[in-house]
């Protein structure tokens, strides 16, 4: 699905409504109309923190939970290219927002545990990946200590906007047969753009890794294949984690690193 962000404030731009003009009349698909209209940002003088308290209303009045709506924002927009720092409009950010590289891998069978979601659903403060993770860690049914884990998300019936399988779990053979109550997801063969976030907390630097998914200008190469977090030998202590994000995307580019 061809969808892209508006690199102001965010927000999903599918129909061309939505899409920003130029000083000419043109569209633009960097930036929504409600934040760039005619060549000139909507709110020339607001701070990134003043678009995150803007947005947050907003998607509170939408029905989010107003705690995860900021949290959300906080780890997205500071990636986005109008809060860049090489942007003039922008403010300090020292966040990359590239994949470091690029890689093609054979397909994998993931097995653990798994639900139908949506991004909708994990915002409003009702979602199911934490009580996954716990089911998956309390399962029993767990491979050795030093297994890489993965968070899977694959099955999407809409890109961004709908559905989706999250599985929790670890790689397994093609043909390995499954104990009762645990779930697999197949992935085939694909190229991925890897997102890998800087060491720290788990709670911390998983959010802004996929901050810097959501502002990344190539939005458009996603193939919703099904994609994943990495959890290998760098995540053995949950305060000073470092993981890596495996995004589906139509072909291979140069390594950004």
């Amino acid at each position: 699905m061809n969808v892209t962000i508006c690199q102001s404030c965010g927000m999903p731009l599918t129909t061309p409504t939505q899409f920003g003009t130029e000083a000419d009349g043109s569209a633009t698909r960097e930036y929504c109309i409600y934040c760039y209209k005619e060549g000139m940002f909507q709110q020339p003088n607001i701070t990134l923190e003043g678009m995150t308290e803007m947005c947050t209303v907003i998607l509170k009045e939408e029905g989010m939970d107003e705690e995860s709506a900021r949290a959300m924002l906080r780890n997205q927009l500071p990636f986005l290219k109008r809060w860049s720092p090489s942007n003039p409009e922008g403010n300090d950010n020292t966040h990359s927002v590239q994949p470091v590289r690029y890689v093609t891998l054979p397909g994998k069978r993931l097995a653990g545990k798994s639900a139908r979601t949506t991004n909708a659903i994990e915002m409003s403060g009702n979602g199911c990946i934490q009580g996954l993770w716990d089911r998956y860690f309390t399962s029993g049914q767990l491979p050795a200590p030093e297994a890489a884990r993965y968070g899977c998300y694959a099955d999407y019936t809409n890109g961004i906007h709908g559905e989706y399988t999250i599985l929790v779990g670890h790689e397994v053979a093609a043909d390995e047969t499954l104990p009762a109550g645990m779930n697999s997801v197949e992935l085939p063969p694909a190229t991925y753009a890897v997102f890998t976030s800087r060491k720290g907390p788990m709670a911390e630097v998983v959010g802004e890794a996929w901050g810097a998914v959501w502002g990344w200008n190539h939005q458009n190469e996603r193939t919703f294949t099904g994609d994943f977090e990495l959890y290998d030998e760098r995540s053995m202590d949950p305060a000073n984690v470092q993981v890596d994000i495996y995004i589906a995307v139509k072909q291979a580019r140069p390594t950004t690193e």
